[in-house]
Parts: structure tokens; C-alpha cells; sequence
């Protein structure tokens, strides 16, 4: 039997300490998390408000230019933050 290493005991230590802590994005459907529908994404940035690594998940998004989803409680398209999501389909010509 090997001893393990020094980056496998980090890993363990960190596994058992993300599964001490619930996080919504673990704990949740995770297409909630890249969903089409803005009020399902409005829905995952709910989430992530009580989230301990809302912080540092958005500081990741950013390095990596996440191309799409919600990270961090913010919406990514494109590789930036962006508001709000728009509905799928061409606005409406004329007022309702």
C-alpha cells in the first residue's frame, strides 16, 4: 500500500470540506445553471447571493472568460458579465 501524496491529502481535505458546506450550485439542478430562460438565470443569481465561494467562483469566471452561465451570481455571455439575458427571439417592432 502507497502513503499518499502531499497534493492528495489537499485534495481529500478539500472534498471533505466542500462536502461540509452546501453549496446551491452542488445542490440544485445544475441547468439551472446555464439555462435559456432569463427568469431560470434570474432564479440561479438568487442562489448564489447566501453562497461562502460566491466570490471567489466569480473571480475563477473572470480569469477563465466562463463563455456562458451563471458564476458567482452574475450572468455570463460571451465571456463577460452582462445584466440581464434577453429572451430568445426578435424584439417587438410595435409597443403591446
Amino acid at each position: 500500500m502507497s502513503t499518499p501524496t502531499l497534493s492528495q491529502n489537499r485534495l481529500s481535505q478539500n472534498t471533505i470540506r466542500r462536502r461540509e458546506i452546501e453549496l446551491p450550485c452542488q445542490s440544485v439542478e445544475a441547468d439551472l445553471w446555464f439555462a435559456e430562460q432569463p427568469s431560470h438565470l434570474e432564479q440561479a443569481k438568487a442562489l448564489c447571493q447566501e453562497c461562502p465561494l460566491r466570490a471567489q467562483c466569480l473571480e475563477v469566471a473572470l480569469e477563465n472568460a466562463e463563455p456562458w452561465g451563471v458564476w458567482g451570481g452574475e450572468i455570463f455571455s460571451g465571456g463577460v458579465v452582462v445584466a440581464r439575458k434577453r429572451p430568445r427571439g426578435r424584439p417587438r417592432k410595435n409597443p403591446v
